[in-house]
């Protein structure tokens, strides 16, 4: 068997995640049923994010064992003509045997988009639309909060043996009325980039304080829950290797 990376982009707004599930589309289902195209047999992938219905991405990471060895550039324009419209493979390589998707990465960026011009309606599945104003001077000095290594079991949905975390960096950019939040960490875990800008957006509406939010991290068996930001306007980035 050969092993390959791919990094795919994809819009997320009618798939309900990366993950493959019963009865619901998903992007590692369209990509396993273009791999079986090529290679006319059955191609497990492994991601190396599972992000959530409606969450985008420009850069993630998938690796799978092949049946066969092809030309990495054959084998991306094979994928690409059985892919729909929506998925797309940017790059393809072949690995080392014990590379995988997941447990191979080193950081993950991830950004979230907020819209703070007029709403508009073409924007509702790629933009947060907020009602409320947005201070970015806000924005930016709650980011600085979560620089660094901390539990994150407040900010994680579901169960987890580990849920610790280092998030190296924090940027918030704004182009003329689109802001930007890029979150950079060595790994994330379900709805914890969401809860964070959460947190961050809860602090600019006043709901809390700095502290509160520092209470949340240096008190991870303490239970306390702020706002899960939509799904909307959440892209993964960039996987690095």
């Amino acid at each position: 068997m050969t092993k390959y990376l791919m990094i795919v982009s994809y819009d997320g707004s009618k798939y309900y995640g990366f993950q493959r599930l019963k009865n619901h589309p998903s992007i590692q289902e369209e990509l396993e049923k273009a791999l079986k195209k090529v290679f006319k047999e059955d191609v497990l992938i492994k991601g190396a994010g599972r992000t959530d219905k409606g969450v985008h991405a420009n850069g993630q990471g998938i690796s799978f064992d092949a049946p066969f060895k092809l030309d990495a550039r054959d084998l991306l324009k094979g994928v690409n003509r059985y892919l729909p419209m929506d998925i797309r493979v940017k790059s393809c390589t072949e690995k080392e045997s014990e590379f995988h998707a997941r447990f191979s990465v080193k950081k993950k960026v991830y950004e979230y988009k907020i819209n703070v011009g007029d709403f508009n309606p073409f924007y509702i599945n790629y933009y947060y639309q907020p009602k409320e104003k947005i201070d970015i001077r806000k924005l930016r000095k709650s980011s600085k909060v979560f620089i660094g290594l901390h539990d994150f079991k407040n900010f994680v949905s579901g169960d987890h043996k580990n849920t610790i975390s280092k998030i190296l960096n924090i940027s918030v950019k704004k182009r003329n009325n689109i802001i930007v939040i890029k979150i950079t960490g060595t790994n994330f875990y379900k709805y914890m980039v969401r809860n964070i800008i959460g947190a961050m957006l809860d602090y600019n509406k006043n709901k809390v304080d700095l502290e509160y939010i520092k209470n949340m991290l240096n008190n991870p068996e303490k239970k306390l829950q702020l706002t899960t930001t939509c799904p909307q306007g959440l892209y993964l980035e960039k996987i690095y290797y």
